[in-house]
């Protein structure tokens, strides 16, 4: 048995001694339209070139055919230019340098003026143990590290190792690893200078930015499949940002009710809950534009299905939801329950649509509705079939669709290696699979909906997901660790290209003391997804269960949520172009101002452009804030702080410290009940006074169709300047008409107080100055 063990996993000369297989030497090269391959006797390397800063290296012993990948969009230029010397084959483009060693092969990356960024480890470079395949680098003695998006920890990874191997993490904490998701993309920083690297590769995998070698290496690979890399050499982390979410994919234009705030529970039993829910924010005038329901709204848990006796008549929930301004979210689990009768299982069985066993019978495993089958997402027929079942959802006015339980989960969580899904098993899948199922049905419900934009929630994801969905950080705990872990992991996955993600406001499980939950909230006016949601048995966690005067705590913060969506809806459009976050850690812009790695910092981000938001304990009353450098105002009180420094700051629950940077722009509006209320008209302007000559690209469009396509949006370029105290709107871009008839410029910081005339929100180029 062992034996026979040995030669099913392909591994040499035995069990439980793998001999280490070093790349060797170059023995031949050749180039061929844009490729240029590299054999030795154990591999063959093939390289090619992206655009000037992005490159790409896969490495294997037998490279498999065709050359596929979850993630990349892109592809290579054709032929570039190299150099051969006797010892080493030199690739240079505008941005990078690629030395590419002979004896032994080794990949070393610099700058275009021969900077090092990156470089093979000179004595093991990349190697095989059996099928896992492992590149050993140089690290740098003040090389820091960040990125991999869903990962506990440390704002800088430097000193620790993690895996991805896409779990159901329930309970999780701050040393938890691996967790629901894989974004296999790192940015590395030393000497002044940036790189990245995307391993892309969707077997287990691992990373280790030395914590294991005596600071002499990191190392990353996988238990299988290729050596494949790309390597990025742009200056700059939104540079490095931006060039991976070209290569990756950028988020679309989000609907406007999906940034607005959202209730959500495990579970609102019945309509008459959703509705009476639904009810009570009207009733007292606290915002809310999203319903959720989770597994059960469903008969016996079946996907596709209504419960009929506790949502009976799924037609009048929906419509007296829509008469309020709500819309509704229904949850989704990959596991299609073995019953005969079943439709999506009666389909799927005839077609042959599910994960089998090597020998043809169908996997099976237990979750929600018992004995299940999974879905082979990685077939196109499978795909357009889970995609055209919604309709059982959509017919009724149903527009959001909740993706859980999809890293595949199953009670137990080990769901046995040989499950092939199409001819690929288990091991090599896994990590992909809940893109997939989001990739599924994202393309479903865009298809079905017509002209109208579906918002798509996943729990698993892989890297390329933000093309098709918003993600959660999974089954977070109602405590205050946990609320600064779950920042940690929105501000991480947003350098991985997940601009809309967000964190169970309060935590899933467990029960938050009043004061966390007021606190919680008011952090969640700055997380790009804004969620309310509980587990069964947890107290209820709607703003109005926690006293009257937390009540107006919660609501007052919600309110200043609806007052920033102009802003928020902007920078939502700014990462549909460059794939900047819109929650981001200060590493992005302050890349090496060592104080924001500060583990008393690292929680700090930038929402947007202009804010600085400094998240804070529930029972600390004041806190030390880093502002770097420049100035910086309190955005409660306009009181003006220098930067570059640690200042402490009062932090009472009734304001969390949140930082306008000096000459921002930030277009608000009045309090609605909901994104669909037309409002006052009028768009405030927030002039924030600094020295230097500022500018802010503003974006509205429908926030309900794909018209923004074909030009139906509104665009225009605000720009102030300190020097005469003036602010000139650029001619409207797109063919869209603004919500807004008004503008009101409002100044801060400025010596003669604050003008608040309302002027015409016209179409043509507009200069307002001060008065």
């Amino acid at each position: 048995m062992a034996l026979l063990f040995c030669a099913l996993l392909s591994i040499a000369p035995a069990c439980y001694h793998m001999e280490v297989e070093i790349l060797g030497n170059v023995k031949s090269f050749k180039q061929q339209g844009g490729l240029l391959t590299i054999k030795t006797i154990k591999a063959e390397a093939r390289v090619c070139v992206y655009s000037p800063t992005i490159i790409r290296v896969n490495i294997s012993r037998r490279h498999s055919a065709p050359d596929s990948s979850y993630a990349v969009i892109q592809q290579p230029i054709g032929k570039f230019e190299f150099d051969e010397s006797a010892d080493a084959i030199e690739i240079n483009t505008p941005a990078l340098k690629l030395s590419i060693n002979k004896s032994p092969l080794r990949f070393n990356f610099s700058t275009a003026d021969g900077k090092p960024l990156s470089e093979d480890d000179s004595r093991f470079g990349t190697n095989w143990q059996g099928e896992r395949v492992i590149t050993y680098r140089k690290l740098y003695a003040d090389e820091k590290f960040i990125g991999l998006g869903e990962k506990a920890g440390n704002l800088n990874r430097r000193g620790t190792s993690y895996v991805n191997w896409n779990t159901d993490a329930v309970d999780y904490n701050n040393k938890s690893d691996p967790l629901y998701k894989t974004f296999p993309f790192f940015i590395g920083l030393h000497s002044g200078l940036t790189y990245g690297l995307f391993l892309d590769n969707t077997h287990k995998s691992y990373f280790d930015f030395g914590a294991t070698t005596d600071d002499e290496m990191s190392w990353f690979g996988a238990d299988g499949g290729d050596m494949n890399y790309y390597f990025f050499g742009a200056q700059g982390v939104a540079k490095i940002i931006e060039d991976y979410t070209w290569l990756t994919g950028r988020m679309e234009m989000p609907p406007l009710w999906s940034l607005g705030y959202q209730q959500c529970r495990w579970s609102y039993m019945s309509a008459k809950e959703v509705l009476k829910i639904a009810k009570t924010f009207r009733k007292k005038k606290i915002p809310a534009d999203v319903m959720y329901c989770d597994i059960d709204y469903m008969e016996g848990f079946k996907i596709f299905t209504w419960n009929k006796k506790t949502f009976a008549n799924p037609w009048a929930i929906m419509n007296e939801l829509k008469a309020m301004g709500f819309h509704l979210v229904t949850i989704v689990d990959p596991g299609i329950k073995i019953e005969d009768g079943y439709k999506q299982y009666d389909e799927g069985v005839a077609n042959d649509y599910f994960a089998k066993y090597p020998d043809g019978e169908n996997y099976t495993g237990y979750v929600w509705p018992g004995r299940c089958h999974f879905p082979d997402f990685f077939r196109d027929d499978v795909r357009e079939w889970w995609g055209a079942a919604f309709t059982a959802l959509t017919d009724v006015g149903v527009d959001g669709f909740w993706n859980d339980m999809n890293e595949p989960a199953a009670w137990g969580q080990n769901i046995p290696w040989m499950v092939k899904f199409g001819d690929k098993y288990m091991p090599e899948v896994r990590n992909a699979y809940g893109m997939q199922m989001a990739r599924a049905t994202y393309e479903g419900t865009r298809k079905i909906l017509n002209n109208k934009r579906p918002f798509v929630l996943t729990r698993a994801a892989y890297a390329g997901t933000q093309r098709y969905s918003a993600v959660w950080t999974g089954d977070n705990t109602g405590t205050d660790e946990h609320m600064l872990l779950g920042q940690r992991l929105v501000n991480s996955l947003g350098i991985t290209g997940i601009s809309f993600t967000g964190v169970d406001i309060g935590g899933f499980s467990a029960n938050p003391t009043p004061e966390l939950m007021v606190r919680w909230n008011s952090l969640g006016v700055y997380t790009p997804m804004f969620r309310n949601h509980a587990i069964q048995g947890s107290k209820m966690r709607e703003p109005w269960e926690w006293g009257d005067v937390n009540e107006q705590l919660i609501k007052k913060d919600i309110e200043q949520r609806y007052k920033l969506l102009p802003y928020i809806y902007s920078a939502f459009h700014q990462s549909t172009q460059t794939g900047l976050p819109i929650s981001r850690t200060l590493a992005i812009e302050y890349s090496f101002d060592e104080k924001v790695y500060f583990e008393r910092f690292q929680n700090q981000f930038m929402f947007g452009d202009a804010l600085l938001v400094a998240p804070v304990e529930s029972d600390k009353l004041t806190i030390d804030v880093y502002l770097p450098k420049g100035d910086w105002y309190r955005l409660s009180t306009g009181e003006k702080l220098k930067g570059g420094k640690i200042v402490n700051v009062a932090s009472p629950l009734t304001d969390l410290p949140v930082f306008v940077k000096a000459g921002a722009i930030i277009p608000m509006q009045s309090v609605t009940q909901s994104t669909a209320a037309k409002g006052d008209g009028i768009l405030l302007l927030h002039i924030w006074n600094g020295k230097k000559t500022s500018e802010f690209l503003y974006y509205e469009d429908d926030g309900l169709s794909y018209n923004y396509e074909q030009g139906a949006y509104y665009k225009r370029t605000i720009r102030f300047d300190p020097k005469k105290k003036s602010v000139t709107l650029s001619a409207v871009e797109g063919t869209f008409f603004s919500r807004f008839d008004k503008l009101s410029i409002v100044w801060h910081g400025f010596e003669r107080g604050v003008n608040d005339k309302v002027v015409d929100f016209v179409k043509e180029e507009m200069m307002i100055g001060f008065v």
